[in-house]
């Protein structure tokens, strides 16, 4: 391998790991969603897995796109929660999935809300936050983690991680990191499926 290519491999591995994880690596499990991750798609009608209650949003800061949010009131909605951060590049390049399903579902009642937790200092600050939002056309709500309180409920150890869960308050889905998007989305129809039956 000559030095130009070692440093293109060098610098993919740099931007893959930057956000909290390496596709070279093995993915730990996350003993919250180890099973429900496991469970095969609903077709419309069948039954959802049986995952883990999700945790709340207590604990975390300023909310953004929206008053404060919690799973009770929620209850009946599908919720797709994003760990996320705004200079993470991963994160970045899950948004375009994020908005169409923001525009496509949430007059059938999926909730997305982002859970910013910041990797670097000034991803703590609020204006820096909102700014990003404006700039990314984010219109979803948006829930400041800067202590890591939500994180560390969720067990969560990557930016992005997608947690979805369903109308009865249950982690029924997880995805870390880029792409899956159309497994994600049938998981997503089948969630709000279920509502309806």
């Amino acid at each position: 391998m000559n030095r130009r290519a070692a440093v293109r491999v060098g610098a993919l591995a740099v931007v893959l790991s930057a956000c909290g994880r390496n596709p070279m690596q093995a993915q730990p499990t996350n003993p919250l969603i180890a099973e429900s991750s496991k469970a095969p798609i609903a077709p419309i009608g069948d039954a959802l897995p049986d995952g883990p209650p999700a945790p709340d949003f207590t604990g975390g800061g300023t909310w953004l796109n929206s008053a404060p949010l919690t799973l009770s009131s929620l209850r009946g909605k599908v919720v797709l929660v994003d760990f996320w951060t705004y200079g993470c590049i991963n994160c970045h390049n899950t948004l375009p999935a994020l908005q169409r399903w923001w525009q496509q579902y949430q007059a059938q009642g999926l909730v997305i809300i982002g859970v910013h937790t910041p990797e670097f200092a000034a991803e703590h600050e609020t204006e820096n936050v909102r700014a990003a939002l404006t700039r990314e056309q984010i219109s979803w709500p948006i829930v400041q983690d800067n202590d890591y309180t939500i994180w560390q409920a969720y067990q969560n150890r990557y930016w992005p991680h997608f947690y979805l869960i369903d109308h009865r308050g249950r982690i029924i889905y997880d995805h870390i990191g880029e792409g899956a998007y159309d497994l994600t989305e049938q998981k997503i129809i089948a969630a709000l499926a279920a509502t309806q039956s």
